[in-house]
């Protein structure tokens, strides 16, 4: 049977890692600012950052329904659906019903969801593993096995220029954001193993919060030979393609992929914001 990829927009999008023969639909979150609703697909990144910056309110991120992720499951196919943290959003859960309904119209219809338990450069680095799988032509159930272990053992960290948003939005507390601002510290926050956002670090100054990351890295991982790392970024390329070069001087990952940040992952990571998965 073929197969067929579902994914949520927290994916972020790079052509190049694109490499399965097979049907991919990314279904999009809505994002509001103000009184207007943007649709994260196609979406101006730059644009929404003005927007933002212009807006004296939070951005409010409604996740796709049950019957989006139901509209484009294909009966016939094999499908395969993986959704930002379940911690930080809905999308699990409206693709996890999804699934059922899918099962009760299309009796025998295969549908696995799976929780990145992260998001921007984790969901990125699940979908490539997923990719992977697909190629060595591996049975679905073997495939969703290796991906749950591969998810359990994943870590993401990350380095913002603010916390506001995530404050804003209720995915860290208040006095979490306050440490850059009023200690003059850089945060080195990651996901605490069950999905949801923690502070690894404090660091004063972003250079150093940088170097720091790396050195977690290297301390954390002492083969990667086999390992891939994935770096995503909101309107910071330079700042990616540097910390890749630094990573790859004191790592032996098989390889370092930069992402440019998608819409849902730029309202959370804002302008300058970076963020790594491996």
């Amino acid at each position: 049977m073929e197969n067929k990829i579902i994914v949520d927009s927290c994916l972020d999008f790079n052509p190049e890692i694109f490499t399965a023969d097979l049907p991919l639909e990314r279904i999009p979150f809505k994002l509001r600012i103000d009184d207007e609703e943007l649709v994260d697909q196609d979406l101006s990144t730059m644009l929404l950052v003005d927007k933002m910056k212009l807006s004296k309110n939070k951005v409010s991120t409604a996740c796709p329904s049950p019957q989006e992720y139901l509209d484009a499951i294909d009966p016939e196919r094999v499908n395969y659906i993986i959704t930002i943290s379940s911690k930080l959003s809905g999308s699990y859960n409206s693709a996890v019903m999804a699934a059922v309904m899918a099962q009760e119209k299309y009796p025998g219809c295969q549908v696995h969801v799976l929780d990145s338990e992260s998001a921007a450069a984790g969901e990125d680095l699940l979908f490539m593993k997923l990719q992977s799988f697909l190629e060595e032509n591996l049975p679905a159930n073997e495939i969703v096995s290796k991906l749950m272990d591969f998810i359990t053992n994943m870590r993401t960290m990350f380095i913002l220029n603010s916390l506001d948003n995530l404050a804003k939005n209720g995915r860290i507390s208040g006095t979490m954001a306050l440490l850059g601002k009023v200690l003059k510290v850089v945060p080195i926050m990651t996901d605490n193993g069950e999905g949801e956002i923690a502070l690894k670090e404090k660091v004063r100054g972003k250079k150093k919060a940088f170097s720091r990351l790396v050195e977690i890295i290297a301390d954390e991982v002492s083969d990667a030979s086999e390992k891939i790392l994935a770096i995503a970024h909101v309107h910071a390329q330079e700042t990616a393609e540097n910390l890749k070069k630094a990573i790859e001087e004191k790592c032996n990952f098989k390889d370092v992929v930069i992402f440019e940040a998608g819409g849902l992952s730029t309202v959370y990571a804002d302008n300058g914001g970076v963020i790594v998965a491996y």
